[in-house]
């Protein structure tokens, strides 16, 4: 069973309904940052991301005006914006910044595209995505995460629609998506999520076994077909089915 957060990625709304009513053309873009963070380390961490070989403008810029340390415990917020992954609850981590930027450029995203995530995480892949503009859904299979996730993305004006519920499933009554982004390692590409990938969308995952991954990238060629690449090795917690 899926619980759904039903809100727009930037849209401070209760409901749906009252966001139809009251979305300016340009609500999917975030809201201004919280004043109580400052951003100059997060300006810095793009900078090294973009000397790392990141080439996306917009990945980097996301990068910028996101206070990453609201993402991980207060414990370890010196060491936010290091190019290192970071321990969450439920035994997950957040992603390195080179690894984010680099599954955010790997999408090709445009403004306005339909994004799925698979596993939210602490929130802070989401808030990249949110800056680049997109629509954006998210799930998430751990309810603490999911709880947490949400907090803090609202506390720093990001409004995505966030779900508990199993990523192995996706969300058939949303699809198709533009894209699709997941965050932890299927062992095989999840034949649902396929489905739920418009024609010509692009899926970016790290595939494989617990011991290594390779980042790949799916095309929906046709109704029928799919192509894939490769884009170096990687390590991420494994891809788990059901809810927690």
């Amino acid at each position: 069973m899926l619980w759904m957060l039903a809100l727009i990625c930037s849209l401070p709304v209760t409901n749906r309904a009252q966001a139809e009513k009251t979305e300016p053309e340009n609500s999917k873009f975030p809201m201004t940052q919280s004043p109580t963070y400052n951003l100059e380390k997060a300006e810095k961490l793009a900078r090294e991301l973009r000397g790392k070989g990141i080439r996306d403008k917009a990945v980097l810029a996301a990068i910028a005006r996101i206070p990453r340390e609201a993402f991980v415990d207060e414990a370890l917020a010196e060491m936010a914006y290091l190019d290192r992954p970071l321990p969450i609850a439920e035994g997950q981590t957040i992603s390195q910044p080179y690894t984010v930027a680099m599954q955010t450029e790997l999408l090709q995203l445009e403004p306005g595209d339909r994004v799925l995530e698979i596993g939210t995480g602490g929130g802070y892949q989401a808030a990249v995505l949110c800056e680049m503009g997109v629509e954006l859904y998210s799930i998430e299979r751990y309810e603490e995460l999911y709880q947490t996730a949400r907090e803090t993305l609202n506390r720093l004006g990001y409004f995505p629609k966030l779900y508990h519920g199993d990523g192995y499933e996706g969300l058939p009554r949303e699809a198709s998506f533009d894209k699709i982004l997941i965050t932890a390692a299927p062992e095989t590409i999840p034949p649902k999520l396929k489905e739920q990938l418009r024609v010509g969308g692009l899926m970016v995952l790290p595939l494989g076994g617990r011991e290594r991954q390779q980042m790949t990238v799916v095309k929906r060629v046709s109704e029928t077909r799919y192509s894939t690449s490769t884009h170096g090795d990687y390590i991420f917690v494994p891809m788990k089915k059901g809810t927690e």
